[in-house]
């Protein structure tokens, strides 16, 4: 990032690390799971498509990071563990944290149409993630224990509630009052005596979840000319089941989980809820503070060349990231600024904003999860003849300002570092393009100024700098605006003045302070 005189804000930055031997979990679980269950029509009281789509993206998930050796997921939740030894975005957790949901997210939506193929993905799905740490491997064997224990009440309770519903002619609100005070070996009774259903005889995906690791299988790898194959031994994700993945039996048994997190020396037979989660690893922003989060495109650099985007600047790209700047804003309603340029973008909310009781977690998943999800969603809105070749990432945290000055100086420091990058970025690529090796364009630039950069563009490629899009020079603002508009009154010669609200995207000066004059609401 540029030097500058605003390069201060950075000193407001926390990295909220996990210490070893801490062993970090990631849960992560649907926003509003009821409603997009609705809308989409799952089957109840469980989508088999839904929850395989759900296995598949934790499977994905395992494959892009070789960090996380186990995972336990059912309903709309998953569970991610990373091995003991891990310093993946050195146990930053905002940066784990978010970029699983992230990927995750964008993996749902990218295989969207594998499992429902005549079923329209009618709005952008999103998770919130938080991280848990387990002091101990006897706290995450507690903790695996108490999620399949609520995988196996909720699914009974959800299974006689739709029998009621759908075979026993009950209404809503009869069914929970049956169910109200009953208990398992009652809901099983139930089951059983009036709809002929022997729960232990239902699906293990809807009874138990489901975990994922990687162990070690024999794999193909070419074949000899007389056509016998040669094959290697290599790790690979894979599903299992288990009563009880928390019980020794099962998790002795496999060599993979002993090496990457150790052996149960008992089986846990009780778990304390409320015990367990006083391991969430949780802060809440401080109040009456402006909250920022900024987001960063994951390994973007790749990104570009596979999806070939235009250099210094692709303008479909950019677009793409102010559309999905805009959903953020539409989807969050405390959210008053943001701003964005190449693959990143800074959200403000409100000071006094209560989302999510300021917790950080729940606030940094939910956004860039969001995100993500739009920038596959709308992919081939802009780009129409180019394919989304794999799933796109983000990592994001979250950063409190005292005050409006700081807060302005923050957005300052990353306009100036919008201009910097681009003005370097603009001489570097046209000397590649014009002949040089990236490593010669580097050694050209270094230590020249602004001036200089500007004498090059104009001197060897007749580029006027400051004539280039101000979307590459300035980036991209993004706020509502408040307009005054007359309404006819009905049976009535007379009219009202009808406040209306509107999104609208700027490519200005906001380091001045005339931007913040003119648009006083932004910051009252």
């Amino acid at each position: 990032m540029a030097n500058s005189k605003y390069e201060y804000v950075k000193s407001f930055e926390v990295e909220g690390e996990v210490m070893p031997p801490n062993l970090i979990v990631v849960h992560i679980d649907r926003r509003d799971f009821r409603r997009f269950s609705e809308v989409h029509e799952f089957e109840k009281p469980d989508d088999e498509k839904a929850l395989n789509l759900m296995n598949q993206c934790a499977m994905a998930v395992l494959e892009e990071y070789p960090d996380i050796v186990f995972s336990y997921g059912y309903g709309d939740e998953y569970s991610f563990v990373l091995k003991k030894t891990s310093k993946f975005y050195q146990r930053r957790s905002s940066k784990i944290s978010s970029v699983i949901v992230s990927f995750f997210t964008s993996v749902y939506v990218t295989k969207w149409k594998e499992f429902f193929p005549l079923k329209e993905l009618r709005y952008p799905p999103s998770f919130l993630s938080q991280i848990v740490c387990c002091a101990s491997l006897e706290i995450l064997q507690a903790y695996l224990a108490w999620r399949q224990r609520d995988c196996h009440v909720q699914n009974q309770y959800n299974t006689c509630f739709w029998e009621l519903v759908k075979k026993g002619g009950k209404t809503e609100m009869e069914a929970q009052e049956i169910l109200k005070y009953a208990k398992e070996q009652d809901r099983n009774e139930l089951l059983h005596q009036q709809f002929g259903i022997n729960y232990n005889g239902t699906l293990a995906l809807f009874r138990q979840g489901t975990c994922i690791f990687k162990t070690e299988v024999e794999d193909i790898v070419k074949y000899n000319e007389d056509g016998t194959p040669v094959k290697r031994l290599r790790r690979k994700a894979g599903i299992f089941r288990s009563e009880n993945i928390a019980g020794r039996r099962f998790w002795n048994a496999h060599a993979s989980l002993l090496k990457e997190l150790g052996n149960f020396s008992e089986d846990c037979f009780k778990t304390n809820p409320d015990y367990i989660r006083s391991f969430l690893f949780e802060s809440k922003l401080m109040p009456s503070t402006w909250i920022v989060i900024r987001i960063d495109g994951c390994h973007f650099h790749r990104f570009a060349d596979v999806h070939e985007f235009n250099k210094p600047n692709d303008k479909q790209a950019l677009g793409l990231m102010n559309l999905c700047a805009e959903a953020v804003l539409e989807e969050f309603h405390d959210i008053v600024f943001c701003y964005g340029v190449s693959d990143e973008y800074s959200f403000v909310l409100k000071k006094d904003s209560q989302l999510y009781q300021r917790r950080a977690s729940k606030i940094v998943s939910a956004i860039v999860s969001f995100f993500s999800s739009m920038y596959v969603m709308k992919w081939k809105d802009v780009f129409r003849k180019k394919e989304l070749k794999y799933p796109p990432s983000f990592d994001g945290r979250a950063v409190c300002y005292l005050s409006n000055e700081i807060l302005q100086d923050y957005l300052a420091w990353r306009q100036v570092d919008c201009h910097i990058n681009n003005q370097y970025n603009t001489c570097f690529w046209s000397l590649v393009k014009s002949g040089k090796s990236k490593s010669e364009a580097q050694n050209y630039l270094k230590g020249t100024q602004a001036r200089e950069k500007n004498e090059l563009l104009l001197k060897e490629f007749g580029i006027n700098y400051n004539t280039l899009p101000l979307m590459f020079r300035q980036g991209s603002s993004i706020f509502r605006v408040k307009r005054e508009n007359p309404t006819l009154l009905e049976n009535d010669a007379s009219s009202v003045e009808k406040t209306e609200t509107k999104i609208v995207t700027e490519h200005c000066n906001i380091i001045e302070q005339s931007f913040w004059e003119a648009h006083p609401s932004i910051l009252d």
